[in-house]
């Protein structure tokens, strides 16, 4: 599975933004450092009022709903423990009226609004309250809703009565919380509303929403308490900030103290490397020289690579054997150090016609040069760039005798068919053929005659139609037998396209 790549715009970002930032952060650690603990201080103080206001809200709605409850319940109490009495005494009368002449005892509806009175009468900021919108007659002014919250809370909870309607508010500058719950009718409740005469609706059902009872508590003492917290918080949280920018203040002058000491360790230890790393340079370029003046170039990479064991077969090649006659003669007569110059001149010359024609020396042994085409990169044109070395070489020997008057002869055998290529050994290891072919070549060598290039029947039906020859005829070899023979002459008038390296 390919990796997806990284979108051009996402690159274009991280070279916009998060690389001039660690670059500032480089440069300027303590002034990031300090706007990244304010940040976070900022961050950590807006989250603990958010915090802090979600659990006021939260425990407001709690008491509010408490409160509520208990309101309830004190109706519930004064319903079953004192109107189901009274209700039994002949005489006694239940009703809405509660005026100072009435002798009637209120209904629970009305003793819950009238303790939401008594409360909503303290100093403390808290009111209870009760409305609906079917009121007592004598409470048309102030039992039905007054206000858009109230309209709307009734009209919200006769759609859902399960769920308390609920806002936070800000009553003369001051936050405070409405809370709204439905006032349900009971078996009890629509018994007496039902049979009241002064009642508004007569038709009361078990579940029909009577009324909203209705909870307003004040917040400002609360806020105040959670500001005074949080101002408090803040203050801790700056005193501990700086502390810990002075520490780290402290630690990066002393770790920049320290780098700069690095700096200057590694920059004398890097000229150190530098040195020893251009020496192994100039060392690892004169191995691989060696390595490639011992070796192809192919062969050298797979050795550098790992391969332990080069051996390939090629199809089609054709090896070159080339010995100077009466050398053995000629050194006998010259000092060494004359000698070597002279052979080194012509196996030199022999080493740019092997380059030229892209060939492959393979070896010189006493004063034989070999020389493959079509290894150690097979090429359809090997017999030919051999055709054209083995003519080269004899050019090359007329003009040495020429320079030094000297009659070195050279003898020259060629042969073309497969063989087996490989390095052995792995002291003074060298690059080496093997092969029937490679006899024969040999052979062709060692039976032909001096200033003559002889070549096999196999060489010859590969390059009969671009070169001229003589026949040999019948050559004895042993081992081989007899072998049809000829001799390389020269190119034909037709072109001969042979590749030639600059």
């Amino acid at each position: 599975m390919k990796p997806t790549p990284v979108p051009q715009w996402w690159r274009s970002l991280i070279q916009r933004v998060v690389e001039p930032g660690l670059g500032l952060l480089n440069r300027r650690t303590i002034l990031v450092l300090t706007l990244l603990l304010c940040a976070g201080v900022a961050g950590a103080l807006w989250n603990m009022a958010q915090l802090s206001t979600n659990l006021m809200r939260s425990q407001a709605i709690s008491n509010a709903a408490l409160y509520a409850r208990t309101m309830e319940e004190a109706r519930t109490l004064y319903s079953s423990a004192v109107v189901d009495r009274l209700k039994k005494i002949e005489g006694v009368a239940i009703g809405s009226d509660i005026s100072g002449d009435s002798k009637e005892f209120p209904l629970p509806a009305v003793y819950l609004i009238e303790l939401g009175h008594r409360i909503s009468s303290n100093d403390n900021g808290m009111s209870m309250r009760l409305y609906s919108d079917y009121p007592f007659p004598q409470r048309q002014k102030e039992g039905g809703p007054r206000d858009d919250y109230e309209r709307t809370a009734l009209k919200a909870l006769r759609a859902n009565p399960d769920q308390p309607f609920v806002q936070f508010v800000s009553i003369q500058g001051k936050p405070a919380l409405r809370y709204a719950q439905a006032d349900i009718m009971k078996q009890t409740c629509v018994e007496c509303h039902n049979a009241l005469s002064d009642s508004p609706k007569r038709d009361w059902k078990v579940g029909d929403v009577r009324g909203v009872l209705e909870i307003i508590t004040p917040l400002d003492k609360f806020v105040a308490q959670t500001n005074a917290g949080l101002r408090n918080t803040f203050f801790t949280l700056l005193a501990l900030s700086w502390l810990g920018l002075a520490g780290i203040a402290i630690v990066i002058g002393r770790l920049r103290q320290t780098s700069q000491e690095l700096e200057l360790r590694v920059y004398e230890r890097t000229r150190q490397l530098q040195a020893t790393n251009h020496e192994l340079t100039v060392e690892k370029e004169k191995s691989e020289g060696l390595l490639l003046n011992i070796l192809p170039s192919p062969i050298a990479e797979r050795l550098k690579i790992g391969d332990e064991r080069i051996a390939d077969g090629f199809a089609s090649v054709t090896i070159l054997f080339a010995d100077l006659v009466d050398f053995t003669q000629l050194a006998e007569q010259l000092p060494p150090n004359e000698l070597i110059v002279l052979l080194n001149e012509i196996f030199s010359a022999f080493d740019q016609l092997t380059e030229k024609y892209g060939l492959e020396k393979i070896k010189t042994i006493g004063d034989a040069y070999m020389v493959a085409g079509g290894l150690p990169k097979p090429r359809a044109d090997h017999a030919e760039a051999i055709a054209e070395m083995a003519l080269a070489m004899q050019v090359e020997i007329e003009r040495f005798n020429q320079r030094y008057d000297y009659q070195c002869r050279l003898r020259i055998g060629i042969n073309t068919g497969p063989v087996v290529a490989g390095v052995i050994g792995t002291k003074k290891f060298i690059y080496d053929l093997w092969g029937d072919t490679v006899n024969v070549a040999s052979r062709m060598e060692s039976h032909g005659v001096a200033g003559k290039i002889q070549v096999t029947q196999a060489t010859y039906e590969a390059l009969r139609d671009r070169y001229t020859f003589e026949p040999r005829g019948i050559v004895r070899i042993k081992g081989k037998g007899s072998i049809e023979a000829y001799f390389l002459t020269g190119k034909q008038s037709v072109p001969t396209k042979v590749l030639v390296t600059p």
